[in-house]
C-alpha cells in the first residue's frame, strides 16, 4: 500500500493527484490544509508527500512579494523539513517552469535559471533550499511544468476556450509551446511514486502546440467556425513584448529529452485532451 499525503488542501492539481490515485487500489491519498495547525499532523504513516501548496501568478503584486517569499519558499521548506524528520520516503514539489524567466524560448538541460519576478524567484529560491536534502532514503522531485490545462483549469486555457466559443477570429500567429494535459500530468505523479524517482522534472505532452490551432481545436469541439486571419497581427506585434501576449503568442518549448523518464505518462494525444478538457468523449 502507497500512503501519500497532499499538503495544500482545494487546490486543482492537488485534487487531479487524488481522484486519479484513488482510482488504485493499493493506493491511500490524503490532503492536509497548511491553513489549520498543519505543524502538529503526523506525517511518519506516508510514504510520498505532494506539496502543491503555493502562490501562482505570472505578473504578482509587488505588495505580495513578502508573502511569495513566506508561502512558496519558507512554508514549503519547513513541510519538506518535516517530511524527512518523520521518515516520509519521497517528497514531490512543484515548481514551475517560470525559474526560467520569460525571455528563454528553448529549455534544454544548460539553460540557466533566471527568474524575472519574484513569483519565479521564490520557487527556485524552494528548490535551492529543499534540493539538499535529497538522498538515498529520502527522495526529491522537483517538478517544473509549463502550462497545465483540463476540465475546469483556470489561466490562460480558459481564456482561449472562452475566446474560441463566442470570437470566430483568431490571429494567424505561428508559435511552438510545450503544454502539459492533467490527465499525463496526474499519470507523471503516479509515475514518480511508483519508480521512487528523484531529481528535477520537466514533464510535458508528447506533441508541441501552436495557439492558434489550439483555439481551432476548441471551437472545433463546440462546433463553433474558426477563421485564422491576419487582420490582428500588427496589433499583436506591436504589443509582443508584453507578458500576456508572450505567454499567448511566444515560443516556450522543453527539449524532449528532458521529459522522458523511463516510464509512460503521455498517455492522451493533444486532440483527446482537448475534447476531455471540453467536456467532449
Amino acid at each position: 500500500m502507497k500512503r501519500v499525503l497532499i499538503t495544500g488542501k482545494h487546490s486543482y492539481l492537488g485534487g487531479q493527484v487524488k481522484q486519479y490515485l484513488e482510482q488504485f487500489p493499493d493506493y491511500e491519498v490524503e490532503e492536509l490544509d497548511l491553513h489549520t495547525n498543519w505543524k502538529d499532523f503526523d506525517f511518519s504513516n506516508y510514504d510520498s508527500i505532494f506539496h502543491v501548496a503555493g502562490l501562482a501568478h505570472s505578473t504578482p503584486k509587488e505588495e505580495d512579494r513578502s508573502l511569495y517569499y513566506q508561502i512558496n519558499t519558507d512554508l514549503a521548506y519547513e513541510v519538506v523539513q518535516k517530511a524527512k524528520e518523520s521518515g516520509c520516503k519521497q517528497f514531490i514539489f512543484m515548481s514551475s517552469i517560470i525559474v526560467y524567466g520569460n525571455q528563454v524560448e528553448t529549455i534544454t538541460s544548460k539553460t540557466p535559471l533566471l527568474p524575472e519576478n519574484f513569483y519565479g524567484d521564490s520557487k527556485k529560491k524552494a528548490e535551492e533550499k529543499i534540493w539538499p536534502l535529497n538522498d538515498e532514503n529520502f527522495r526529491v522531485c522537483i517538478v517544473r511544468p509549463p502550462m497545465i490545462y483540463g476540465p475546469n483549469s483556470k489561466g490562460n486555457y480558459r481564456l482561449l476556450s472562452n475566446f474560441a466559443k463566442k470570437i470566430p477570429l483568431f490571429p494567424n500567429v505561428s508559435n511552438h509551446r510545450s503544454m502539459l494535459f492533467v490527465g499525463n500530468f496526474t499519470a507523471f505523479i503516479k509515475g514518480v511514486i511508483d519508480h521512487s524517482s528523484s531529481g528535477f522534472f520537466l514533464p510535458q505532452n508528447k506533441e508541441e502546440v501552436e495557439t492558434r490551432y489550439l483555439v481551432k481545436e476548441i471551437a472545433k469541439i463546440h462546433q463553433r467556425p474558426m477563421w485564422i486571419s491576419n487582420i490582428w497581427n500588427p496589433l499583436i506585434q506591436l504589443f509582443k513584448n508584453q507578458v500576456y501576449i508572450k505567454k499567448l503568442f511566444g515560443n516556450l518549448v522543453i527539449d524532449p529529452s528532458l521529459s522522458t523518464f523511463g516510464f509512460d505518462y503521455q498517455i492522451y494525444t493533444f486532440q483527446q485532451s482537448i475534447a476531455i478538457s471540453e467536456g467532449g468523449d
